[in-house]
């Protein structure tokens, strides 16, 4: 085995994987190092109790990745050369109260507000009129998701600039509880919605994670919600085989215990037993901000310092693998068991689950339990052996226990008690999770997600720092790091749930790669075209082409769509549309121009001149 790459990476996390795969694919001589004895990260699925039972471990439902150039124009053959299969289901989210009826968000918008009628006309107009809204504004919104961010100040400047761009403002700024209590009058409704962004591990009433509310009804009625089929794990197996396929390696159980650095500059890692292993051009690290300075020399102090203040989630979950002997009968009846986000409520009034999210943020272990579940082998016949079945519970819970009934003993000790405790929640909704239709169990807590995956679930915290607005876009993790750079270490690049665009399955490592292409000198766009075509938002909004001057990032996304070019004294003013829809204008004076014909160059002045005679090759 050779010990010297172009890029190592630190990690077999799918985002880390993610960057790689883009490198490979360019070329580069890729190494990526896991601690563990299998890739994945939170983005794996194995048997963990009996042969023949497939968990997921950590992430289980892919939502936001859906949006991603990476699938939508499948720009690394994941699903055409590599073997990833999606299944969507037609009932995304559902919530079941005490008395076993239930609530449904449908991908169909209409048979969606067909049930929020019964219960709330008023609301159902309301979610219809908000859920257009949600989707006008993912058009300005998704593409920024995977990309390096602007710096936040940049991002509030040039949203403050349009109604639109306000509109997004006032929800990343405000508290989900309040924007859904100014706009809906059941509680039963308001609950359904809040439990769904709260899957984000925010509590409703914390400020700066409204953008949950506005986003999420347009997300799920435009593009739906899906799992890999054969388990959560199938994404990162696909991420391998594209890697290997372009002369990657996956190194298991090789612990980096350190990034190599030379005159300010990161060369390689060492690992846990010594080995040195070179990186020529880069080194990809899946470093959370809390444990830098344990894997990084040379960071400036105040750099530190900033990191290891980032923000944590204020709880974790406990999650609770049941292997089956048949599937999981609902009470609430069969349609529920179709929903892979299903939250099973101990209450429907709102304020006992805010008073229950309260407990938690205090380290107490609820009565009430916050809890959701599910049996994915309904949808998925390829995670059980034929005829069985398996359920997946989750239960909201604090990494420091502060409970009295268990004050000073660890999740290690208790967990199999509090297990039984949400065992017992669960079987108020599940007819046969009963002694003699469970096979086996095994519980993982919140200190387990930690062991897990040290450098990255810092207590728990499985999207690594907290969906704050503060800590959002080019302030992810901190202003310092949010470029996926490294302060006083060039060539180290950070990837992983804790950087934009947040926790979750974004397959965020594209943007850790472009940040590399552009500033190792390569052309992202030499391998971001994909094996298909992106049609656009499908089945809701209709893919527009637009005619006129579009300047486009390297990763060709779409920057600015120009509608004019005029001249206003001294200066040529540009007016167009930013993210499709938020308007957008540029001024170029007389000294910019100077400059700008200064850096293009004759050669590139004369190459400019010829565009419009050469063939085009969008349409």
């Amino acid at each position: 085995m050779s010990s010297e790459y172009d890029i190592v990476a630190m990690g077999a996390g799918h985002n880390g994987l993610t960057a790689a795969a883009y490198l490979a694919k360019a070329g580069k001589k890729v190494l990526v190092l896991e601690r563990k004895s299998y890739p994945g990260g939170g983005v794996s699925t194995r048997q963990l109790n009996i042969p023949g039972y497939w968990h997921d471990e950590h992430s289980s439902v892919h939502i936001m990745i859906q949006g991603n150039p990476m699938l939508r124009q499948d720009e690394l053959e994941l699903m055409s050369q590599h073997g990833l299969e999606y299944h969507y289901s037609p009932v995304p989210h559902a919530t079941v109260f005490p008395d076993q009826t239930a609530l449904f968000t449908y991908k169909d918008l209409d048979k969606t507000c067909e049930g929020f009628a019964r219960i709330s006309q008023k609301d159902a107009d309301t979610y219809r009129s908000f859920v257009k809204v949600s989707q006008q504004v993912l058009q300005m919104f998704m593409p920024g998701l995977y990309a390096p961010p602007p710096p936040l100040g940049e991002l509030v400047a040039m949203l403050d600039r349009s109604d639109e761009g306000r509109l997004m403002l006032d929800f990343m700024n405000r508290d989900c509880l309040d924007l859904v209590n100014q706009r809906y009058e059941s509680d039963r409704i308001k609950i359904h919605l809040l439990r769904l962004v709260s899957e984000n591990l925010q509590c409703p009433n914390e400020l700066g994670t409204g953008m949950g509310v506005l986003l999420m009804p347009g997300i799920i009625h435009t593009y739906g919600v899906s799992q890999p089929i054969g388990g959560s794990g199938k994404l990162t197996e696909s991420l391998v085989r594209c890697l290997t396929a372009h002369g990657g390696e996956v190194r298991c159980d090789a612990e980096v215990a350190k990034i190599l650095t030379r005159d300010g500059r990161a060369i390689g890692v060492q690992l846990s037993d010594g080995e040195r292993i070179m990186a020529r051009d880069a080194v990809i690290g899946a470093i959370h901000p809390h444990v830098i300075r344990k894997f990084v020399d040379d960071v400036p102090e105040p750099v530190m310092r900033r990191a290891e203040q980032a923000t944590l989630a204020p709880f974790s979950i406990m999650v609770s693998h049941y292997a089956l002997k048949e599937n999981a009968r609902f009470y609430a009846g069969e349609e529920v068991g179709y929903a892979p986000m299903l939250e099973l409520m101990a209450t429907d009034r709102l304020d006992e689950m805010m008073a229950d999210f309260d407990d938690l943020k205090r380290g107490l272990i609820t009565e009430r339990r916050l809890c959701a579940g599910g049996d994915e082998s309904i949808s998925d016949k390829t995670r059980v052996p034929p005829g069985t079945g398996l359920f997946h519970g989750i239960t909201f819970a604090p990494y420091a226990i502060k409970d009295k009934r268990w004050a000073g003993r660890h999740w290690d000790d208790v967990k199999e008690e509090i297990g039984d405790l949400s065992m017992e929640h669960y079987r108020k909704f599940v007819s046969n999770l009963t002694s003699d239709n469970i096979l086996a169990r095994t519980i993982v807590t919140p200190a387990d997600h930690e062991r897990s995956s040290p450098n990255s679930m810092m207590r728990g915290d499985l999207h690594g720092v907290a969906p704050y607005f503060y800590q959002s876009a080019g302030h992810r993790p901190t202003p310092d790091l949010g470029q996926f750079t490294v302060p006083g270490v060039d060539r180290l690049y950070l990837a992983g749930p804790f950087q934009h665009p947040g926790g979750g399955v974004y397959g965020a490592g594209r943007a850790t790669a472009i940040r590399m292409f552009e500033q190792l000198g390569m052309d992202f766009s030499s391998v971001s075209a994909g094996s298909r075509q992106d049609l656009g938002t499908p089945a809701n909004v209709a893919a527009v082409r637009k005619k006129g001057l579009i300047l486009r990032g390297a990763a060709d996304e779409e920057l600015m769509h120009v509608e004019s070019l005029k001249r206003e004294g001294n200066e040529l003013v540009i007016k167009g549309k930013s993210f499709g829809t938020m308007p957008l204008e540029a001024r170029l004076d007389a000294d910019s121009a100077r400059a700008g014909l200064k850096l293009l160059g004759l050669r590139q002045l004369s190459f400019l001149a010829s565009l419009p005679f050469r063939k085009g090759n969008k349409s």
